[in-house]
């Protein structure tokens, strides 16, 4: 059965020949019945671990009432939702899609209709998706190459040179608080301050993309919270429904609104079932579930070489390839990411507990050796 599908696959990923087939908490079972110790949580996506009580019983309960009713209509998930967010953000309106690229695009077209400019900033190295837009203000030439020509107007900063490149035309000032795909690199807190002064100055929009880093994995909920500048609006999607599909556009509440109704839209943003998960992530990642993300990653960091990183969002520079450490990984029972050619990326659950931990240690430190 894996050989056909993988045969009817179009090759969008290199995939491991693994065929996982249940998950529990932190640990991962293939097809045939080996267990893993997942490090990688979906990319940063199973937040609470596989199969966590809450989000799954807010699902199915959700899946006996109702599945989608069009955005013509309210439903009390997603207006839940919503209010959650908001509550988190500390005023915000929301828009609801289904993915983080998604959710970049309906930044993109924000901004340019609330400050009437089509010039975006982001940074080199940065990642915020593969659609044409969002692909557009990914600083990264290798993957739009390929795609060329892409949308106009997007300038490329590095964190020094960001003054350099935002004035009276542009729209938006775009980041990551950790740039994830581009190596897993933080933002200095002067580096996100002096974004705010420049949005503020020149009248553009501070957009965070926290399709990555929100939701709990910096040890946050966002991680412009342990940063401290605020954005005008952000991004989010990943971790937010625990691995079902859902993204999020937040606009803040001092900011502009600027849309209406007609100007952006998505036939399943907001569904149900995705956004009743999403309401019991979001009461599940509370202030003890943070301190523990704060405590799991400092303990990495103690323990491991040419660490990087956010809370759960670390990486792991190493001195070759990162292509046969993940395959030895594997073999030991162990599911680690990448975020380069010799850059591993660790983004497990937010729930590991200090044994698995100590076990990721152990297993991290002898493929080292």
């Amino acid at each position: 059965m894996t050989e056909t599908l993988q045969h009817h696959l179009l090759p969008t990923y290199a995939r491991q020949d693994i065929t996982f087939v249940e998950g529990d908490g932190s640990w991962l079972v293939d097809s045939a019945g080996k267990r893993y110790l997942d490090l990688l949580g979906g990319i940063a996506v199973v937040g609470l671990g596989h199969r966590h009580p809450a989000p799954l019983k807010a699902a199915h309960e959700q899946l006996d009432k109702l599945w989608h009713t069009s955005n013509l209509f309210f439903t009390e998930p997603m207006e839940q939702l919503a209010s959650k967010l908001s509550d988190r953000f500390g005023g915000a309106d929301a828009f609801f899609c289904n993915s983080g690229t998604e959710a970049v695009e309906a930044a993109l077209k924000w901004a340019r209709k609330a400050t009437g400019r089509a010039e975006f900033v982001s940074l080199e190295g940065s990642f915020h998706g593969r659609t044409l837009g969002a692909l557009s203000v990914t600083g990264q030439p290798a993957k739009r190459a390929a795609f060329e020509p892409l949308l106009p107007g997007a300038v490329f900063a590095t964190p020094e040179t960001l003054a350099d490149h935002v004035g009276p035309s542009t729209a938006a000032i775009l980041l990551e608080p950790v740039q994830g795909e581009g190596g897993v690199h933080p933002l200095s807190t002067e580096v996100l301050a002096e974004a705010r002064a420049l949005a503020d100055r020149y009248g553009a929009m501070l957009i965070f993309d926290e399709v990555q880093t929100g939701v709990g994995r910096c040890g946050a909920f966002f991680a412009w919270q342990r940063l401290g500048a605020k954005p005008d609006a952000l991004t989010l999607a990943k971790g937010l429904a625990n691995g079902l599909p859902v993204g999020a556009f937040l606009v803040g509440h001092d900011a502009p609104t600027a849309f209406e109704p007609g100007d952006h839209a998505s036939t399943f943003g907001g569904n149900p079932v995705a956004c009743a998960a999403a309401c019991a992530v979001v009461d599940t990642v509370d202030d003890e579930l943070l301190a523990q993300v704060r405590a799991t990653s400092e303990k990495f960091a103690n323990a491991l070489p040419n660490v990087r990183g956010l809370g759960l969002l670390l990486a792991v520079e190493l001195d070759g390839p990162t292509g046969p450490f993940v395959d030895a990984a594997l073999e030991k029972g162990l599911v680690v990411g990448t975020a380069g050619p010799t850059t591993l990326r660790l983004t497990p659950p937010l729930t590991l507990s200090a044994e698995e931990t100590d076990l990721a240690i152990n297993v991290l430190l002898e493929l080292l050796a």
